[in-house]
């Protein structure tokens, strides 16, 4: 009476599901990581927010490879794609390594946390040295504010590259949001 039509795409929509459900899992359990990390070092939640949202463009990614993987698109076209893909970034990575750096840059003083808004920093360049209060703390650059209340922005790729005081720190926390 009734006939079972069998799903041809029965084990793609399978491991599509489990991925969907590895995808949002990964997703749920390391923002709840980075934040508890975040607030156990009391680091501010708009510096949190810029490194969940890298964390969720590279799960976002694995995602997305695992799921055109699963639905059958052969090796040789993906490594094609993928080739043809990292060629450009490639080019534009090098045309663009000031950008990449100071990411990268802005990720380790997430996690290295040498110093936050409100303290008073001194960078000693030997051309320019530079002297100021940290305003704000951004993925690409920091601002600074110098004594002679004039607004500076120092990226964040030269700050690793050089020595850095810290003449005081501020006691209260600002709390900015993005």
């Amino acid at each position: 009476m009734f006939k079972i039509v069998e799903n041809p795409y029965l084990h793609e929509e399978i491991g599509t599901l489990i991925v969907l459900v590895l995808y949002f899992f990964f997703r749920i359990s390391s923002t709840k990581i980075v934040r508890k990390y975040a607030k156990s070092n009391s680091i501010l939640e708009h510096r949190t927010n810029l490194v969940v949202k890298y964390i969720h463009i590279l799960i976002n990614i694995l995602a997305f490879i695992s799921i055109v993987i699963i639905w059958g698109v052969k090796k040789d076209q993906i490594l094609l794609i993928t080739s043809s893909v990292l060629a450009v970034v490639g080019v534009a990575a090098f045309a663009q390594w000031s950008i990449l750096s100071n990411i990268s840059a802005g990720i380790i003083i997430f996690f290295s946390y040498p110093f936050k808004i409100g303290d008073k920093i001194k960078i000693h360049d030997k051309d320019f040295p530079v002297e100021g209060e940290i305003m704000d703390v951004k993925a690409f650059y920091i601002i600074l504010q110098s004594s002679d209340d004039e607004l500076i922005t120092y990226p964040n790729n030269l700050l690793m590259q050089k020595g850095i005081s810290v003449i005081y720190r501020v006691a209260e926390e600002k709390e900015f949001f993005d």
